[in-house]
């Protein structure tokens, strides 16, 4: 185990807010690590201080000689009338690589990335495929230490199955450790060995636990209840002093000094211990039913929408019940919003109506609605109008609170109802967003991403009040923990069957499309992603010609050592060794793989240069 990066009594403040102090971190070869924390925490900003994109107030960190670190921010920042490929060979000028090198690694790193097309431009990409080529190009330079801020942002279920396999089977390039802040529970548990969690609730503000995140919750409550009753003991300890303090001075006389001093200090001890015990809050999210009693409170029948020639989903009938929460799983771009849009204008008002089919709905039925765009919110208006928009009060279950006293339900200060809601961060708009619908009595939540940028002990929240709702629930998520703990059962888009219910998200993933099917869904996206980059018909580029020339050599290199590997396990000891028999059976598979690849290579190359 090799010493990468030592943090050494890191703290750091912007303005009155203390977001963390002394606190002490080690990277270390072969550590897959985890930073999680309440939102405000400054995980984010620890992340920077480490990559030396900004500065702590106080503390070191210390750095291998020679280390390479890359950095994956949230928000990624493209050439966006560049190609995929023309995007990451920029990323690579300043390397010593000469450009048959380059392209080849990022041929190679968009072909893992499994990108239909490296020929569009990026600014057609979606959310999801421009964060896997924010990953791409993070990798580019084999990091030692591949630092990753909410990486699962953006991406769909296959993307953060594809970014999970990525990071835990490892290989050439991968980085030596990594470090990610994410909020995605399970996420955490398939890809960490280790997980740090920034609060103020511990002592020396962090909690570094050994082992996935189920490892942590264990030893984070086992932390959290010594710590009550590391409370309970010092407040009864301290009652007893200060009885003896208030004592006359004839009966302090005969004591010692020390006792004295120990007297005051337990009675700092006592008030640290609850100052932390304190800062352990969590947004109070309950959602507020109509207590209507119908048994239905929508029926849809037949439903079909198509944009153009494309059907997103077709005959398609649909009922929801009080108490029946509903998943809507998959790609994006597949029609899951659209879905929810036609759900929302039951009433006639929606802008997106389906093609055909029926919509029946309860009298007055009541729809709220969650838009993962949060194109609801102002960014110029503050928090208290963001809050209370009528003014310093607002109704919620039959009474009236202040709006102080409604932002401290979500963890806001008193002190931030003038700032401007621009300036807060995306977890605190996301608890203005559930706020907002926390005033409004539902009977059917329309949630489409809530959990975004919601820290994970806002996520806990969240979940129970809608287990708890006795609404009905439509929910489009990518947190597979929250599926797994909401949903009684979800609707599925991009099977083998169509649109169709499935039991959970894993047996809707079993059922995608595979093989020539898969091969169908790329070209629709390949379809979809225009314009692309002009091309000389009858000529190849200069990168592509070199490939072009190479290739034939590189093909029979590659037959050479198929035929090779076939020799080999024919040989008597080998046959008779299992595990020598295995490793060469892998090896040999993987030779006719690159065979394979090569060729269909070739023939993209030919096709090229006939156009």
């Amino acid at each position: 185990m090799v010493n990468l990066i030592t943090c050494k009594s890191l703290s750091k403040s912007f303005g009155v807010q203390n977001l963390f102090s002394g606190v002490n971190l080690t990277v270390n070869s072969g550590d897959r690590l985890g930073v999680i924390g309440p939102n405000g925490s400054g995980k984010s900003t620890l992340l920077k201080i480490l990559c030396d994109l900004e500065d702590a107030d106080t503390g070191q960190v210390s750095c291998q000689k020679f280390i390479r670190m890359s950095y994956l921010a949230q928000d990624d920042v493209f050439d966006g009338a560049a190609t995929l490929t023309d995007n990451l060979m920029a990323a690579m000028e300043n390397t010593e690589l000469d450009e048959v090198e380059k392209y080849n690694k990022v041929n190679s790193l968009l072909s893992k990335a499994e990108f239909p097309d490296r020929d569009v431009l990026v600014n057609v990409l979606s959310g999801g495929w421009r964060k896997r080529l924010s990953i791409c190009r993070a990798m580019l330079l084999e990091p030692d230490v591949l630092v990753m801020d909410e990486p699962t942002n953006h991406l769909d279920i296959e993307g953060i199955l594809w970014l999970e396999k990525m990071l835990v089977s490892g290989g050439t390039g991968s980085p030596s450790a990594y470090l990610l802040v994410s909020h995605d529970r399970r996420f955490l548990e398939n890809c960490t060995n280790r997980i740090v969690e920034l609060a103020a609730v511990y002592p020396e503000g962090t909690l570094q636990v050994q082992g996935p995140y189920s490892k942590f919750l264990e030893e984070r409550e086992n932390f959290l209840a010594s710590q009550q009753e590391e409370e309970v003991r010092l407040a009864n300890k301290a009652r007893r002093e200060i009885e003896w303090l208030r004592r006359g001075p004839k009966a302090r006389a005969t004591k010692a000094k020390y006792r004295i001093d120990e007297a005051h200090k337990l009675t700092g001890d006592l008030a640290e211990v609850k100052a932390r015990n304190r800062s352990l809050s969590n947004v109070q999210i309950d959602f507020e039913a109509t207590g209507r009693k119908t048994k239905k409170l929508m029926e849809l029948t037949g439903i079909t929408k198509a944009y153009d020639d494309r059907v997103l989903f077709e005959n398609l009938d649909l009922i929801l019940s009080p108490g029946s929460r509903l998943g809507l799983l998959g790609r994006n771009g597949c029609g899951k919003s659209t879905l929810m849009k036609i759900i929302a204008g039951v009433d006639g008002n929606s802008e997106v109506k389906a093609d055909s089919g029926t919509l029946r709905a309860a009298d007055k039925i009541k729809i709220v609605s969650f838009d993962q765009n949060r194109e609801t919110i102002n960014p110029k208006i503050t928090l208290r109008r963001a809050l209370a928009p009528d003014g310093d009060s607002i109704v919620f279950a039959g009474r009236a609170l202040h709006v102080v006293s409604w932002a401290k339900k979500f963890l806001f200060r008193p002190d931030q109802l003038e700032t401007p809601v621009g300036q807060l961060s995306g977890g605190e708009q996301a608890r203005i967003l559930i706020a907002g619908l926390m005033r409004q009595p539902a009977d059917v939540l329309l949630l489409d991403e809530p959990t975004n940028d919601l820290d994970i002990s806002s996520l806990d929240v969240l979940e129970s009040s809608l287990v708890e709702f006795p609404g009905a629930l439509v929910l489009v998520t990518h947190d597979r923990f929250l599926l797994d703990r909401v949903c009684h059962r979800v609707l599925g888009f991009g099977g083998k069957s169509g649109v169709t219910f499935y039991a959970d998200y894993q047996q809707w993933l079993e059922d995608l499309e595979t093989g020539a099917d898969k091969d169908e869904e790329k070209q629709k996206i390949k379809d979809t992603q225009k314009p692309k980059a002009k091309k000389i018909s009858g000529r190849l580029s200069y990168m592509d010609q070199r490939e072009y020339d190479q290739i034939e050599e590189k093909i029979s290199e590659a037959e050479a050592l198929v035929d090779k590997l076939q020799l080999k396990m024919a040989l008597p000891d080998v046959v008779a060794d299992a595990d020598q028999l295995a490793a060469c059976w892998q090896e040999l598979e993987g030779a006719q793989a690159e065979v394979e690849q090569l060729y269909n290579r070739w023939d993209e190359l030919e096709e090229k240069k006939g156009e």
